[in-house]
């Protein structure tokens, strides 16, 4: 298996890059909706940790997913789509990473906001002063921005059921 697309398949790179961010935001969401129950402890401090960490770790994935797809071309369509198809796909991939965006800064914005400093992994930042009223409003948009994630990715699990089931295009292929 190549490290680059071919017309066929993606290659190893872009595959890794879309299943290690599947696998940590199947374990992210619901970690994140986990937290929110949570009383201020210990245990609480050292999940809100790793949930950062993962999150910065998803963060970081996906851009350089998105430098390595901008130099390396997707594989060629097997059967031609109509215009509306080609449209949503292209629409929900940009929703997906627009979320997956929106929801780290949103989550890394409350956090520094209430006051805290965060490990970038290469580096660390905090603010001088607190906001609470933005550290709030941060997390909403953290909160509903996950929401749009979740029904974006089961609507992209749709389109490969009924790509796969349906048209038998072969799409999920490329991927796996």
């Amino acid at each position: 298996m190549s490290i680059f697309n071919n017309h066929n398949e993606y290659g190893l790179l872009a595959k890794l890059f879309h299943w290690v961010t599947f696998i940590i935001l199947i374990a992210q969401v619901p970690l994140g909706f986990y937290l929110v129950g949570l009383e201020f402890s210990d245990e609480r401090i050292e999940l809100e940790n790793i949930h950062i960490l993962a999150g910065i770790t998803v963060f970081y994935i996906t851009l350089f997913r998105l430098i390595w797809k901008f130099f390396n071309s997707s594989p060629s369509k097997t059967r031609s789509f109509f215009k509306g198809q080609v449209f949503i796909g292209k629409a929900n991939h940009f929703l997906l990473y627009l979320c997956i965006f929106t929801i780290t800064i949103s989550g890394i914005l409350k956090k520094l906001y209430m006051g805290e400093t965060l490990n970038f992994i290469f580096l660390k930042y905090g603010f001088e002063k607190d906001n609470f009223v933005l550290a709030d409003a941060y997390y909403e948009v953290h909160i509903y921005s996950n929401y749009l994630l979740l029904m974006l990715v089961a609507l992209h699990i749709l389109a490969v059921i009924v790509h796969h089931f349906i048209f038998k295009d072969k799409i999920l292929n490329k991927i796996t």
